[in-house]
């Protein structure tokens, strides 16, 4: 199998992530809790798939290394560490909320929420930034 072509598909998989976040944000803002709920299962296949992938494709690849020098490679390695960091927390907090959010206990899926999305939205749109950085600078 040829896993050059994960990188690009681990992207899309953050990218898809991150925009059913956004929808489940909104229809529950909206009150439309079916449809939150759907946009949340989503989201969270796609990062279990991300994952994955990702795991797959490093586990073959090994590591990648930034191609360029200077600012650029401080920013990348900054934006790189704060991802790494806060993805590492994303399962956790991600299995919780589902599993209160799915168990109607609303007020505690609430309070987790809060501190779920910002997190998650965080890594899904760095992880489609570290990728462009890597791949297309």
């Amino acid at each position: 199998m040829n896993y050059s072509i994960l990188p690009t598909v681990n992207a899309f998989l953050n990218g898809t992530s991150a925009v059913l976040l956004v929808i489940a944000y909104v229809m529950i803002r909206q009150q439309k809790r079916e449809a939150h709920k759907k946009a949340m299962l989503g989201a969270f296949a796609t990062s279990a798939i991300f994952l994955i992938s990702y795991l797959t494709y490093h586990f073959k690849a090994g590591i990648t290394t930034f191609p360029h020098e200077g600012d650029l490679k401080t920013l990348y390695l900054t934006i790189l560490f704060t991802h790494t960091v806060l993805a590492v927390t994303v399962p956790f907090l991600a299995v919780i909320s589902m599993r209160r959010g799915l168990a109607g206990k609303f007020p505690a899926h609430k309070a987790i929420a809060r501190w779920t999305l910002p997190i998650w939205l965080y890594v899904s749109v760095t992880g489609v930034v570290v990728y462009l950085m890597l791949y297309h600078l």
